[in-house]
């Protein structure tokens, strides 16, 4: 693949990450995205569908991870780099909505801090982010 092809898939990949972040409030149920935008710190959670809220989360998730994991591949073209990377979206995503349920359905009034963490890198494409500096780390180091 030549290098200005990957810039222009990187970029397209970039544009819809960013196509999902400006039109999240249209795409999926989530309550709390005006609750934090609010002083939560002294609130309780708002009312919400538990089962939609869980879906539409997961359903940003697949989203992020799929266009995410698409931008890994084209910057690195390695299977391993892709098989790690499901991999880890994957157990991520059981363990982050475990917590994410659990959190929601404990909550009370007062800081909301832990849960707006684990609610951000639920919606939030934070993995690649952390992904790309360490797969081009272990690209620099294996191929000295």
């Amino acid at each position: 693949m030549s290098k200005s092809l990957k810039i222009v898939l990187v970029f397209l990949g970039l544009v819809l990450l960013v196509l999902v972040r400006l039109f999240e409030e249209s795409l999926f149920y989530d309550p709390l995205l005006k609750f934090f935008k609010t002083d939560h710190t002294t609130q309780p959670l708002p009312d919400f569908e538990m089962g939609k809220l869980l879906g539409h989360t997961l359903l940003r998730y697949l989203i992020n991870g799929v266009i995410s994991i698409g931008i890994l591949w084209v910057i690195f073209q390695k299977k391993g780099v892709v098989t790690f990377s499901v991999f880890l979206y994957g157990t991520l995503v059981i363990l982050l909505i475990t917590v994410f349920f659990i959190l929601v359905n404990t909550s009370e009034a007062g800081p909301h801090l832990l849960l707006f963490y684990v609610r951000r890198f639920l919606i939030q494409p934070l993995f690649l982010l952390l992904l790309v500096p360490a797969f081009y780390m272990q690209r620099l180091t294996t191929n000295l």
